[in-house]
């Protein structure tokens, strides 16, 4: 008996001692980390920023705390409508601009003569982040809000004291309107009624959000919670680590340099993950000039591809109308955006396929990165840096994304990583792609390949973790075909799409199959608008219809001053086209006639790094001697972060045959000031 005991507790030890060999070793994590909040956040990916307020009926992007608040009156506002849509469309939550540069604050708060309860929508006893929390309670999406520390408005700002007035107004925010899950902000700081720029207690900013939302994710220029990308154009950095050095930094001015804001840093002490924020329009308020400018599939899918497809979420604007709704172009194009996204990974070909790698570390087989479980993942030995993962398909196949996530949880690992097809012509591998990092996902695109097995090789920081990895075919996409004209009014039509049909207007009705069809140049040289879209398959498919207004073709138009070959640049119709003036030197352009002036666009370099015009004068004269300033110490609003086309309309129109624009200050301290394109408005 005793005998048969002793052979069983033997035995027993043997099971016990070779489970504990093949038990999985717990994977140490490296470097910076994210919080559990973080983590949840990221995995957001995608949800909408709502841009409303006063300046969505002053058609202004920024206002300047002026106007009466009487402008601002709704007639038909439903938040369920933006709820809803940004369900429809896929979005995770909404963040509002709860109260924007211009101090108008979009709750009636106590701190503020420059709210709702001043307005006449509702007779002022309206409250819209009331509305619009209970809607996304409603429809099960997360609730964010962006309060600008600027303030236009209050006559307290440039003063010691506005810190914590702001903080009250946070507070209120905060405690009043159930759960946070992020709270928006940007560095803005402009002068106070006194001349003196605020200087922002930004730790009691935090601790104030921190008290009400311990879970919140605060955004701006160094997070802590998550960071800005560095642009307004939905284009996050081919490198982007979540890792940053933020100590010594602030948002605004003393912020880190736009490079390190969009790529993060390899080793950052702290966990800033990248948000990228852009507007479905030009513009982030609604203007009905911008009814035709939304954002077609293709550049929405762009977008996602330099955004989630690089390690950051997705923050879409989507402004709404002055009824107080999302507008049905916005509204229909979300929806297209959705369906493009869930064709182009309808199917995983790695479903199926067989998985091996040069190193496994016990516990953590390839296999987990097919079972659509994050939580699950593949690492090599903890030494191995370098390991490689081999994808057989089994037959061929033919596809142009490839999808990696690495398991965030334990640290941001790869460094770069490259990827190879089989050439059975060749016996040999070929090298297909490759990248820098990954993060929670990394999408790749490259022309379809078809092949039978891929490799992907790995360079690390530490043994990398991957969770999930993904190989699609996307349809390509029929492209929105590109309108252009030159100097002298000559019009050309392209698309990317070879050998598509493209039809256009030039009356500015929706062309069709029955409208002119485009085979050759053509002069429009006074103002219009022509609208184009392509189509293949004898019109079954179609791509959006691109739109491009245009005013009176420069043709005539002569540079004054200052003189030189490449000034011309400036009035040449080619947006790629630019010049450095010195000095601040004014550009005078005659007009060769005198026209009725309505207002005046503007072209910068764009790119933020550019010396652009901030802020201006403009002249107009008959004679180029004697002139009117209609223009007068004015702003291009937000010209350094998003330097696109500004368009200025003048408080009433003048005729005139001279135009003068002189620049006071520049985006940047520089002794030359860039400009690309100036053009009128007489429409």
């Amino acid at each position: 008996m005793k005998s048969a005991l002793k052979s069983f507790l033997f035995c027993l030890l043997i099971i016990v001692l070779l489970s504990s060999c093949n038990k999985e070793k717990p994977i140490a994590p490296y470097g910076a980390l994210p919080s559990d909040h973080q983590y949840e956040w990221q995995q957001l990916e995608y949800y909408m920023f709502v841009h409303f307020g006063p300046n969505t009926f002053t058609d202004v992007e920024w206002g300047d705390g002026k106007e009466d608040p009487k402008v601002f009156n709704p007639t038909d506002l439903d938040c369920r409508q933006w709820a809803s849509t940004a369900k429809a469309a896929g979005m995770k939550g909404i963040i509002i601009t709860a109260k924007h540069h211009d101090g108008f604050c979009l709750w009636p708060s106590k701190f503020s003569t420059h709210t709702v309860r001043e307005s006449l929508w509702k007779g002022g006893k309206g409250d819209l982040l009331k509305e619009l929390s209970d809607a996304c309670k409603e429809y099960g999406l997360k609730f964010g809000v962006y309060l600008s520390p600027w303030d236009q408005n209050h006559p307290a700002y440039g003063t010691p004291e506005y810190n914590q007035i702001f903080a009250n107004t946070l507070n209120e925010v905060l405690s009043g309107y159930g759960e946070v899950f992020e709270q928006w902000f940007d560095g803005a700081n402009g002068e106070g009624h006194n001349g003196k720029k605020q200087v922002y207690d930004w730790d009691l900013f935090h601790e104030t959000v921190y008290r009400n939302q311990p879970q919140a994710i605060i955004f701006s220029d160094v997070g802590p919670g998550c960071r800005w990308m560095g642009n307004e154009r939905g284009i996050a950095g081919e490198t982007n680590w979540a890792t940053m050095n933020i100590e010594g930094f602030e948002p605004g001015r003393n912020a880190p340099p736009i490079k390190i804001l969009n790529s993060g840093e390899q080793g950052g002490k702290a966990w800033v993950p990248a948000e990228t924020d852009v507007s479905i329009r030009p513009g982030w308020f609604y203007s009905p000039s911008t009814d035709d400018k939304v954002k077609t599939v293709e550049e929405l899918m762009d977008i996602y591809y330099t955004s989630v497809g690089r390690n950051s979420n997705l923050l879409l604007n989507v402004p709404p109308d002055r009824r107080g709704r999302i507008h049905p172009v916005d509204s229909l194009r979300l929806m297209e955006f959705r369906r493009a996204i869930e064709e182009e990974f309808k199917e995983n070909l790695i479903k199926g396929a067989k998985l091996s790698s040069s190193d496994t570390r016990t516990g953590y087989t390839v296999s987990n990165m097919q079972d659509d479980d994050y939580e699950t993942y593949w690492s090599s030995d903890e030494n191995n840096l370098s390991p490689s993962i081999e994808v057989d398909f089994k037959e061929e196949k033919t596809f142009n994304r490839l999808l990696l996530q690495e398991y965030l949880p334990l640290g941001q690992r790869v460094s770069s990583f490259s990827v190879s097809y089989w050439d059975k012509n060749k016996n040999d591998w070929q090298l297909l792609t490759e990248a820098t990092t990954i993060g929670y996902k990394r999408i790749l695109r490259f022309p379809l390949v078809t092949t039978n097995k891929i490799k992907i090789e790995f360079k690390a920081l530490a043994a990398p973790v991957i969770s999930s990895i993904g190989v699609y075919k996307a349809k390509e996409q029929l492209s929105a075909p590109s309108v252009e004209r030159d100097k002298s009014g000559l019009v050309t039509i392209k698309c990317k799409t070879p050998d598509p049909v493209i039809y256009y207007s030039t009356d500015g009705t929706e062309p069709t199959i029955n409208s002119l069809r485009y085979e050759k140049t053509f002069i429009q040289k006074g103002a219009g608008t022509i609208k184009a879209i392509a189509v293949i398959d004898k019109g079954n498919t179609k791509s959006n219809i691109v739109t491009m207004d245009y005013d009176i073709a420069p043709e005539k138009w002569k540079i004054v001053s200052p003189s030189g070959e490449e000034v011309g640049r400036v009035i040449d119709s080619n947006a790629h086209t630019y010049i450095y003036i010195a000095d601040k030197k004014p550009l005078i352009i005659d007009l060769n006639e005198n026209l009725i002036l309505k207002g005046f666009t503007y072209v910068p370099l764009g790119r933020m790094d550019a010396p652009n015009i901030y802020r201006y004068n403009f002249y107009v004269s008959d004679d180029g001697i004697e002139w009117l300033k209609v223009k007068d110490n004015a702003t291009f609003n937000n010209i350094k972060n998003n330097p696109v086309i500004q368009s200025i309309a003048f408080d009433k129109e003048v005729r005139a045959r001279y135009i003068k624009l002189t620049p006071i200050e520049l985006v940047k301290e520089s002794d030359k000031y860039a400009i690309s394109e100036i053009e009128v408005i007489t429409r």
